[in-house]
C-alpha cells in the first residue's frame, strides 16, 4: 500500500481551481454507528479497516470502555462489512492501532497490555504478530521515559517501524498533550520521547499525529489554533534532522468544519479521517477523496489489488493556595551539577491505590499539586537522561497547608556515584529489608530505561567490629542487592559487586550518628 504526501493527495486539496474533491461519508455506512468510531487505520493489504469503538456494549470493558479495537473488511462487491470486535487485541483500557509492519504481519497498538494485581500499571506501545487468520497476544514495548499523563491516545508508526509519533502529555509538554517523536536505535532499542517544539506544540492541545512516507510531512489536529470548530487538521513540513525545526503550519480548509476534526491519514488517492460532523453518534469515520461521488466505489478497487491536560503552574511560595482540607506540595526539580530546571514528572502514591502526577512547568522547573491533608505518601521524581528520587513523606495534620519538596537530580554519566540512603538490612546480616524494596525497585527502572547502562555495586560498613567480619558482610550486602536486579529483569552481565567493609568512611566514626552514614550501599556507573 503506498501513500502520497503533500506532494499527491493534498496538493489537490489546497489548490481550489483543481478540486474536484468532496468529503464522502457513504463509504462507511455499514462501520458507523450511534457509537463513537475514531482512529482508522487500514492495513497494508487494504482489505482490513481498524478502527476504535467507544462505549459499546461489546468492548471488553462493556459500555464504560472508553475503547475498543474494532474491523471491517472489504467484500466482493467492495462494501465494508459490518464490524467486528478484534477481542484478542482489547483490553480494559483504551485501546488503539498505531501502525503496521509494511508486510502486514506485525500490528502495533497503543498502550501496554500486561497487567499487575489486576490492572495494567506501565505505559508504552504494544505488538502483536500474525497468527493464521488472527493476532497474537500482545507483547509491551518498552519505551525508556515514557509517561501520558493525559486520557487520550494518539500516534503513529512508520512502515519500516523506525519513527514514531505521539501525542503525550509528558515530560517539557506546553500544555495539554504535545507532539513527541520516538527513534529506534540501531541496536533495536527504542530512544526516549522527545519534543517536537513550539512551532508545532501550543498551550493547548495536539493530538492524533500521521507522519507522510516522505518522513518529513506531519499530519496532526489542534484546539489551540482557532478555525472553524473545536479541532482542526493541520500540515506542517520538517526542516531537519533535529525534529524541532519545522514550516508554520497550515489548516487543510477544505477538510475542517465547525465540528472536531482528527486522526487524518493518507492512503493511495484518497485520506481517512474522523468528525463529529453529522455524524450518527459523537464521531463517525469520513473518506476524502479526488474522485467524483459517482465513482466513489472504485476507490476501493485498487485497495483490493494492492498486496489533553493538567494545569500547569508557574508560582512562587506566596502564591501557592492551598485546597480546603488537602495538603499543597510544592517545590522545583534542578540539575545537581549545573543547577538548572530540569523537565520532569512528580509522583505521589499513597494507600488505596491512590497516585498523583504532575509535570514540572516548562521553562522554570516548579511544581505543584494538593493531596489529602492526613496520611503517609511516597514521592517519587522522574526526569529523562537523570537518576530518580524518591522520598516518604509523613502528614498527619490537616493544619499543614503547605509543604516544600525541592529536589536535584544527577545527570546519568560514567563515573557517578548514588548512595542508596533507604536500602536497610536486618542487623549483622545482608537480609534486605522489605522497606528497602522502593529504591531498589528505581535502580531496576533506571536501568530498564537505560539498557546498556552497566553499574557496579559497593558495600560499606563502619569500623565496628572485626575488619575481616565487616569486609565479608559488606560483601554479601552488595551481593543480596545484585541479586533483587537479577530478579527483576536485570542482566547479571550488566551488574558486578564489591565489598569494602569499614575501609571507605564518608562520616565520622567515633560519632555515634554520624557512624551510621557509613554504613551503606552504593553504585557506581561504569557504562552508559
Amino acid at each position: 500500500m503506498m501513500r502520497k504526501s503533500i506532494s499527491g493527495v493534498l496538493l489537490l486539496v489546497l489548490c481550489v481551481t483543481s478540486l474536484i474533491a468532496q468529503n464522502v461519508d457513504r463509504v462507511f455506512t455499514n462501520v458507523n454507528s450511534i457509537y463513537d468510531e475514531q482512529n482508522p487505520v487500514l492495513s497494508p493489504d487494504g482489505h482490513t479497516l481498524y478502527f476504535t469503538r467507544s462505549n459499546h456494549p461489546e468492548n471488553a470493558g462493556g459500555v464504560i470502555d472508553k475503547g475498543d479495537i474494532w474491523y471491517s473488511t472489504l467484500t466482493a462487491d467492495r462494501q465494508w462489512s459490518a464490524p467486528k470486535n478484534a477481542k484478542n487485541l482489547n483490553n480494559k483500557e483504551w485501546n488503539g492501532v498505531i501502525g503496521f509492519s509494511k508486510d502486514g504481519h506485525t500490528i502495533y497498538l497503543h498502550n501496554h497490555y500486561t497487567e499487575s494485581n489486576g490492572s495494567v500499571r506501565t505505559q508504552g506501545i504494544a505488538k502483536a504478530t500474525k497468527q493464521g487468520k488472527g493476532w497474537s497476544v500482545p507483547s509491551d514495548i518498552n519505551i525508556p521515559y515514557y509517561k501520558n499523563l493525559a486520557g487520550n491516545s494518539g500516534g503513529y508508526i512508520s512502515g519500516d517501524g523506525k519513527v514514531l509519533v505521539m501525542s503525550l502529555e509528558s515530560y517539557g509538554t506546553k500544555g495539554g498533550e504535545d507532539l513527541y517523536v520516538i527513534l529506534k536505535k540501531d541496536n533495536g532499542t527504542w530512544g526516549e520521547p522527545k519534543n517536537l517544539g513550539g512551532v508545532i506544540n501550543t498551550k493547548f492541545q495536539e493530538f492524533s499525529p500521521f507522519l507522510a512516507d516522505d518522513g518529513k510531512t506531519l499530519y496532526f489536529s489542534s484546539n489551540g489554533r482557532g478555525g472553524k470548530g473545536s479541532s482542526e487538521i493541520f500540515m506542517s513540513e520538517r526542516l531537519d534532522d533535529s525534529w524541532k525545526n519545522w514550516s508554520t503550519p497550515s489548516a487543510l480548509d477544505h477538510i475542517n468544519t465547525k465540528g472536531r476534526e482528527k486522526d487524518f491519514k493518507i492512503y493511495e488517492g484518497f485520506a481517512l479521517y474522523s468528525s463529529t460532523i453529522n455524524s450518527d453518534g459523537y464521531s463517525d469515520l469520513k473518506m476524502y477523496t479526488e474522485k467524483p461521488m459517482d465513482s466513489l466505489m472504485q476507490v476501493t478497487e485498487p485497495l483490493a489489488q494492492l498486496d489533553t491536560g493538567i494545569q500547569i503552574i508557574e508560582m512562587e511560595r506566596d502564591s501557592v493556595i492551598a485546597e480546603p482540607n488537602a495538603i499543597t506540595v510544592y517545590g522545583k526539580v534542578l540539575d545537581a551539577n549545573s543547577n538548572e530546571y530540569i523537565n520532569a514528572i512528580v509522583t505521589v502514591t499513597g494507600k488505596d491505590n491512590y497516585k498523583k502526577e504532575i509535570p514540572t512547568a516548562d521553562d522554570n522547573g516548579y511544581y505543584s499539586l494538593s493531596i489529602p491533608a492526613a496520611g503517609i505518601y511516597e514521592v517519587r521524581v522522574d526526569a529523562p537522561g537523570y537518576i530518580s528520587k524518591r522520598e516518604t513523606l509523613d502528614v498527619y495534620t490537616s493544619e499543614m497547608k503547605l509543604v516544600e519538596m525541592n529536589y536535584t537530580l544527577q545527570p546519568i554519566s560514567v563515573g557517578t556515584t548514588v548512595n542508596l540512603e533507604n536500602v536497610l538490612f536486618e542487623q549483622s546480616t545482608p537480609n534486605i529489608l522489605e522497606s528497602s524494596y522502593e529504591e531498589l525497585n528505581l535502580v531496576v527502572d533506571l536501568m530498564k530505561q537505560n539498557p546498556s547502562m552497566k553499574i557496579r555495586l559497593e558495600g560499606h560498613t563502619d569500623n565496628r567490629g572485626l575488619p575481616k567480619h565487616n569486609l565479608k558482610l559488606s560483601k554479601r550486602r552488595a551481593e543480596a542487592v545484585e541479586e533483587y536486579l537479577v530478579k527483576h529483569g536485570i542482566s547479571p552481565k550488566r551488574v558486578s559487586g564489591k565489598g569494602y567493609g569499614g575501609n571507605r568512611p564518608i562520616a565520622d566514626n567515633d560519632d555515634p550518628e554520624k557512624r551510621k552514614l557509613n554504613r551503606r550501599v552504593e553504585f557506581t556507573i561504569v557504562k552508559e
